[in-house]
């Protein structure tokens, strides 16, 4: 069966910006099957979680024991929230600058309005088979720690990349091939 591979945005993003592209190309060269959603996120308040979750209601015949998430910045956090609410198991999880309450983060009080930041873990981890966690020491908005700490909570090395930013287009990250090289293990 071919992988279906989500990629969620983050806050005021959208599908066409950063490696999102690239990447999608890259994924259905070798047969996959890409869904970029468009997440409501207006600019300066918060994002509304429920109505990131009335998107993804479209695409969930698509989250199966083979579909892989990939969340950058507040789409991972919404990929965790996903995971949570999950009654099923996929094949992996790709978090990618994604604050989970560990300051510094710059915008602390929008993100933590979209869902908060207490997780349940166990359940989280019995919904997703593999997890891989990417994060960079010179984030403006998400700093170091709490890739540190997500990787702990999920049991997993830090994949630490130097100079990387935010993983966005202001920090020149247009392509992912770190990413890309994990994930192809797994299709």
């Amino acid at each position: 069966m071919k992988n279906n591979v989500f990629i969620f945005h983050g806050t005021e993003g959208y599908p066409e910006e950063n490696w999102f592209p690239w990447l999608k190309e890259k994924l259905e060269a070798k047969g996959c099957k890409v869904i970029v959603p468009q997440f409501p996120t207006p600019p300066v308040v918060p994002a509304k979680i429920s109505e990131w979750f009335d998107v993804l209601k479209k695409y969930e015949q698509d989250i199966n024991e083979d579909a892989i998430i990939i969340g950058h910045s507040l789409g991972g956090v919404f990929t965790l929230r996903v995971l949570e609410k999950l009654n099923k198991t996929i094949k992996a999880a790709f978090l990618t600058g994604t604050p989970i309450g560990v300051q510094p983060i710059l915008n602390y009080d929008r993100d933590s309005a979209f869902s908060g930041f207490e997780f349940d873990w166990e359940k989280i981890k019995k919904s997703c088979k593999h997890f891989e966690v990417f994060q960079s020491d010179d984030d403006p908005y998400v700093g170091l720690a709490n890739g540190e700490e997500l990787a702990k909570y999920l049991g997993v090395e830090l994949t630490f990349i130097p100079n990387a930013g935010h993983f966005n287009k202001k920090a020149g990250c247009l392509d992912f091939p770190q990413l890309l090289d994990k994930l192809e293990v797994l299709l």
